[in-house]
C-alpha cells in the first residue's frame, strides 16, 4: 500500500530562458533606483491624494476611471506602512519619512516589467519565430516613455499589463482550442482573459477598448465554431456558453466586486460627499450621517424638511427662501410680482427649512399618531422662518422667461390670488400608495393650477438674489429631467404651532441614534453614474496635445525637475522606435489590402497555414493600436502624451511581425535575407544608442549641462529641454 514511497517523486519542468532572462532585465529596468526622485512627480499629486483616502477610509470620487487601479497603488501603501499623512498639494514637493515611495511605485513598476515578458508571449503564441517574439521583448524594454511611466505611482502601466494579459490569455486559450478543448487550461486561459479585461476597465476606462477588441475576435472564431460541421449542436452551445460566461458574465461579476471592495474600505464621510445624493451621504460614518440618523423615516402633514436638488448640478443645493423680494422692474425692464424670492443655495441654512402643511388644516405639527403625506396627496409648503407659502402663477421667472417664477406669496391686497398648491409626485415609487420617505424617495412638486414642477434651472442669479441658482416652474410637457427632483434630506416632526418656539426647534439640531442604509446595487449604480457625468477640468493645460502629436512625437511632458541641479525626468518617446512602428503599421495595412485583393482573385501569395496566422496578427496588433488610438480624435477632453502608451505598445508588438514577413516572404533570395537582416540589426542598434541617449532624462539620476540638453533638442517643439 505504501509502495510509492520507495520511488522518487520525480517533477519535471519547462523552462523558457528567454522568458527568464527577459523577465530579470525587465525587472532590472523599472526597479532600478525606484524611489528615486523622493519627490511627487506630475500625477503622483494627483494619485497619491487617493491613497491617503484609502488609508484612512475617507469617500473620494474620480471621474477619470474606476476604482481597481486607485486600489492597487493603495495596496502598495498597504503594503509599505503608509498612513496616509501627507499633503499632496504640489508637482515636486519632497516627500517625508513616513512616505514608502518605493513601495507605492512597486505595482506600477511591476506592471511594466512583467510586460516585457509577456510582449514575448503574445507574439510566440501568434505563430511567429522565437527571434521576432524576442525582438518585439526588447523593444517593450528599451522604450524610453514606457521606462518612465512605469516607474512612477501612475495607472498606465497597470493597464498596458492588464490589456497584454487579456490578449495573451486569449490567445493561449485559443490555441489549446485545437488539442484540448474543456480542458482545465482551456477554462482557465478562457476565464482568465474575463478577468483581465475587466481588470484593464476597472483600471481605467481605456480598457474597454481592448475589451471590445477581444470580444470581437472571439466573436468571429465562434462563428466560424458554428459552421464546423464536425461538432455537434450540443458541442457548439457548450461552446457559446461557456465563452459568454466567461467573456461577458465573469467580467460584469469582477468589475463589481472592484466596487464593493471600493466602497467597504470608504465608509468614512469626505470632502468629495456632497457630489452624492443625500441617502449614499446618510450611509457613510461621519458628515450627513451624524445629522440625518435616527430622523423620521415617513414625512407626515407637519414634518419640518430641507429639500435637496437630486441633479445637484452646477452644484449641490436645498430650496431656500428669504426675506427678499424679487426687483419690481429686472435690468431688462421686465417686470415682475414682486413676491418673496425662492432660490436654491448650495449651502445648509436655517432658511432651507420648509414645513409640509394639509391644504385642509391650519396647524403646522404632527398630529399622534402621525398622518403620512403619500404619492399623489396635495400639500403646502410653508417656508419655515418667513410662514409663507411656496406659490408660482403665470409670471415669467427672472432669468428663463419661458418658465414661471416660483416665489413665496405676499398679499398685496393685489388682484393677484395664491396659487400654493402642490401634488405630490413620487418617482421612485413601487406603487400609487407609496409613503414619502426621508432620504429614500425622489419627489417631483406638480402645481395644482398651472401643472408646472418645480424645477431648478441652474442660473445663478445677479446680485439681488444673492447669487443663488434660479428656481422656476417648468411645464411637465418638457420632459422629465433631474433637476425637477428632489429629495427629503433633513427631517424632523414639528412640535410647536407657536412661531417664536418654532424657529428656536429650526436652529437646534436633529437626533441622532438610528443610521440608514443603501444596498450595495443602489450606492453601486449611483456612484458609477456620478464618475461618468462628474465634469472634469477640461481646461487647457501647458503640457496638452493632440493625438496627431503623439504620431509624431511633437510633444513631451517634463515630469520633474530638482531644484538644486538640472535633474529632470520627461516623458519622452524613443523616435527610432515610434517612426518605426508607425511605418510598420502602414506597411502592414498596405500588405493585408494587396493581399485580399489577390485572394479575390484565387491568386493566394501566402501559404494557406500563414493566412490565418497574418490576419490574427493585424486583428490583435493593429487592431489593438487602432481601437486605443481612433478614438480620442473623438474626445473633447484635455489629452497627454500618455495617452498613446497603450495604443503604442499594440504597434510597437506589430513591428517584429512585419519584419519577419518582409523577411521570411518577401526577400527572394538568401542575400535579400542577409541584407535585410543586417538593415535590422543596425535599425535595432540606432534604437538602442536613442534609449542610452534619453537615460538621463529617463531615470532623472544625472544632472545634464544646457549644452546637453540642448543636443537632445531634436525639434523645435522640445523647448522646455533646455529650461532649468
Amino acid at each position: 500500500m505504501l509502495g510509492f514511497l520507495q520511488r522518487p517523486v520525480v517533477v519535471t519542468a519547462d523552462i523558457n530562458l528567454n522568458v527568464v532572462a527577459l523577465t530579470a532585465v525587465g525587472l532590472l529596468s523599472r526597479l532600478w533606483q525606484l524611489a528615486y526622485p523622493r519627490a511627487v512627480v506630475f500625477d503622483e499629486v494627483y494619485y497619491g491624494q487617493y491613497v491617503s483616502f484609502y488609508m484612512k477610509r475617507i469617500f473620494f470620487l474620480d471621474g477619470s476611471g474606476p476604482p481597481f487601479g486607485h486600489m492597487l497603488l493603495a495596496l502598495g501603501g498597504y503594503l509599505g506602512g503608509f498612513d496616509g499623512n501627507f499633503l499632496w498639494n504640489r508637482i515636486g514637493a519632497e516627500y517625508s519619512t513616513n512616505v514608502p515611495v518605493w513601495s507605492l511605485r512597486l505595482l506600477p513598476a511591476l506592471a511594466g516589467a512583467l510586460s516585457v515578458p509577456m510582449a514575448y508571449q503574445i507574439v510566440w503564441e501568434l505563430g511567429f519565430s522565437h527571434c521576432a517574439a524576442v525582438g518585439a521583448a526588447l523593444l517593450i524594454l528599451i522604450e524610453n516613455a514606457l521606462i518612465t511611466q512605469s516607474r512612477l505611482m501612475l495607472l498606465e502601466s497597470a493597464l498596458i499589463f492588464f490589456n497584454l494579459l487579456a490578449v495573451l490569455s486569449y490567445l493561449k486559450f485559443s490555441n489549446s482550442q485545437k488539442h484540448g478543448p474543456f480542458s482545465p487550461s482551456w477554462w482557465f486561459w478562457l476565464i482568465l482573459t474575463g478577468v483581465a479585461c475587466s481588470c484593464a476597465v476597472g483600471v481605467k476606462y481605456m480598457g474597454v477598448f481592448t475589451y471590445l477588441l477581444v470580444l470581437g475576435v472571439a466573436a468571429v472564431h465562434a462563428w466560424h465554431l458554428i459552421g464546423d460541421q464536425t461538432l455537434s449542436n450540443v458541442r457548439v452551445l457548450c461552446h457559446l456558453l461557456a465563452r459568454a460566461v466567461a467573456l461577458l458574465v465573469i467580467p460584469v461579476l469582477v468589475y463589481l466586486l472592484f466596487f464593493y471592495v471600493h466602497l467597504l474600505l470608504l465608509c468614512r464621510s469626505g470632502p468629495h460627499d456632497q457630489i452624492m445624493s443625500s441617502a449614499f451621504q446618510a450611509s457613510l460614518e461621519g458628515g450627513l450621517a451624524r445629522i440625518t440618523q435616527g430622523q423620521p423615516l415617513e414625512v407626515a402633514y407637519g414634518s419640518q424638511v430641507t429639500l435637496k436638488n437630486v441633479f445637484g448640478q452646477p452644484v449641490p443645493c436645498w430650496l431656500h427662501s428669504h426675506q427678499s423680494t424679487y426687483p419690481v422692474i429686472y435690468e431688462n425692464g421686465r417686470g415682475s410680482s414682486h413676491q418673496q424670492q425662492v432660490t436654491c443655495y448650495p449651502f445648509k441654512d436655517v432658511n432651507n427649512w420648509w414645513i409640509v402643511k394639509d391644504p385642509g388644516r391650519h396647524q403646522l405639527v404632527v398630529n399622534n399618531p402621525p398622518r403620512p403625506v403619500r404619492h399623489g396627496d396635495i400639500v403646502q409648503l410653508v417656508h419655515g422662518m418667513t410662514t409663507r407659502l411656496l406659490n408660482t402663477h403665470d409670471v415669467a421667472a427672472p432669468l428663463s422667461p419661458h418658465s414661471q417664477e416660483v416665489s413665496c406669496y405676499i398679499d398685496y391686497n393685489v388682484s393677484m390670488p395664491a396659487q400654493n398648491l402642490w401634488r405630490l409626485d413620487i418617482v421612485n415609487r413601487e406603487s400609487d400608495t407609496d409613503v414619502w420617505k426621508t432620504i429614500l424617495s425622489e419627489v417631483r412638486f406638480v402645481h395644482v393650477n398651472t401643472s408646472a414642477i418645480l424645477k431648478l434651472s441652474g442660473a445663478p442669479l445677479p446680485d439681488w438674489g444673492f447669487r443663488q441658482l434660479e428656481v422656476v416652474g417648468e411645464q411637465l410637457s418638457r420632459g422629465y429631467h433631474g433637476s425637477a427632483v428632489w429629495s427629503v434630506e433633513e427631517h424632523r416632526y414639528g412640535r410647536s404651532q407657536e412661531q417664536k418656539e418654532r424657529e428656536l426647534e429650526l436652529h437646534s439640531p436633529t437626533q441622532t441614534d438610528v443610521s440608514r442604509n443603501l444596498s450595495f446595487m443602489a450606492r453601486f449604480s449611483e456612484l458609477q453614474w456620478r464618475m461618468l457625468t462628474v465634469r472634469s477640468d477640461d481646461s487647457e493645460h501647458k503640457y496638452s496635445s493632440t493625438p496627431l502629436d503623439w504620431v509624431t512625437l511633437d510633444t513631451n511632458i517634463a515630469y520633474w525637475l530638482h531644484p538644486r541641479t538640472s535633474a529632470q525626468i520627461h516623458l519622452l518617446g524613443n523616435i527610432v522606435i515610434w517612426a518605426s512602428a508607425s511605418l510598420a503599421t502602414l506597411v502592414y495595412a498596405l500588405l493585408f489590402t494587396w493581399y485580399l485583393f489577390r485572394r479575390q482573385r484565387r491568386a493566394c501569395d501566402l501559404p494557406e497555414d500563414c493566412w490565418p496566422r497574418w490576419v490574427l496578427a493585424g486583428a490583435l496588433c493593429a487592431g489593438g493600436w487602432a481601437v486605443n488610438y481612433v478614438p480620442f480624435f473623438m474626445m473633447e477632453k484635455t489629452l497627454f502624451l500618455y495617452h498613446y502608451l497603450p495604443a503604442l505598445t499594440f504597434q510597437i508588438l506589430l513591428l517584429p511581425v512585419v519584419l519577419e514577413h518582409v523577411s521570411d516572404h518577401l526577400c527572394r533570395s538568401q542575400l535579400q535575407r542577409s541584407l535585410f537582416g543586417a538593415l535590422v540589426v543596425a535599425w535595432f542598434a540606432s534604437a538602442c544608442h536613442v534609449s542610452n541617449t534619453l537615460r538621463p532624462l529617463t531615470y532623472g539620476d544625472r544632472s545634464l549641462s544646457p549644452s546637453e540638453l540642448k543636443a537632445l533638442r531634436w525639434k523645435d517643439s522640445w523647448d522646455i529641454l533646455i529650461r532649468k
